[in-house]
């Protein structure tokens, strides 16, 4: 059964990624920066909140460390080099990217990665404790919170949640953005 889910879970999250790809490759700077109105999040938040989240929540998972760091931001050029989780929308309506080429290349760099972690990872690690209760705080009033069972979230659960998921809501933010831009949908 396990490798039942590892070859489910790795078909998913390519085949996520690959929407994401096709919408980096269907916008510009000026679609992916735009601002429509105050409350509304740019589609440069969602695509960087969501790529910096899977480059970071990649550490909780394997051990491996980010990639984002200084030279990235260097080269990328984020207004504000935060991916936004703590922050407001107030603050966040902010976000744009400075260099969307180098962007894509950030991007690709972090979803590779996960691919190539999935790719070569023991099934039987699913069921590894990334987070044991009691949860921290931050993490206590999350979604993957819900999912976690009584010893807490698990290397599965990290996937499902932090990366699976989380990555197909912020999707379907940008594909809704992409229509206040003149782009349509991707999907159907």
């Amino acid at each position: 059964m396990t490798d039942l889910i590892l070859d489910s879970l790795q078909r998913r999250m390519a085949a996520m990624h690959s929407l994401y790809y096709q919408a980096v490759g269907s916008m510009d700077l000026e679609h992916v920066n735009h601002f429509e109105r105050e409350k509304v999040l740019p589609i440069a938040f969602s695509l960087f909140h969501y790529t910096n989240q899977e480059d970071g929540n990649f550490m909780f998972i394997t051990g491996q460390m980010p990639i984002w760091n200084d030279e990235w931001q260097s080269r990328v050029r984020m207004a504000i080099n935060d991916h936004g989780k703590e922050r407001t929308v107030d603050e966040m309506v902010h976000q744009r990217i400075g260099d969307f080429e180098a962007f894509k290349e950030y991007q690709r760099t972090v979803f590779d990665r996960t691919e190539a972690y999935l790719a070569t990872m023991d099934p039987a690690d699913f069921t590894r404790v990334v987070l044991p209760r009691p949860l921290p705080e931050k993490v206590a009033s999350t979604y993957s919170a819900r999912v976690a069972g009584p010893e807490g979230i698990t290397v599965l659960d990290g996937f499902e949640c932090w990366l699976y998921q989380h990555g197909l809501r912020h999707m379907g933010e940008i594909e809704l953005a992409r229509g206040l831009v003149g782009l349509g949908g991707m999907t159907s």
